[in-house]
């Protein structure tokens, strides 16, 4: 489990977090030592080129997605 770091200690230690992140570790950035943001190689995915059909069958969209949502300004006018 990776470590929390919070912002001023990485502000303080930039570099040297900046080479445990080049050598390949990922940092995890918090906020009153709750994590907020992950930080990690850009090798990860620079050096993978994307794949088509990759989201296949992990996303749906309605039939009417294009449709004109008139109920939805109709109530927004009326307001």
């Amino acid at each position: 489990m990776s470590t929390v770091i919070n912002v001023h200690d990485l502000k303080t230690n930039y570099s040297k977090y900046l080479e445990q992140v080049i050598a390949g570790n990922e940092l995890l950035l918090g906020k009153h030592g709750k994590a907020v943001a992950k930080i990690i190689p850009l090798s990860e995915f620079a050096n993978e080129p994307r794949k088509l059909g990759m989201l296949r069958g992990k996303i749906h969209m309605s039939d009417d997605f294009d449709e004109p949502m008139t109920e939805l300004w109709d109530t927004i006018a009326k307001k």
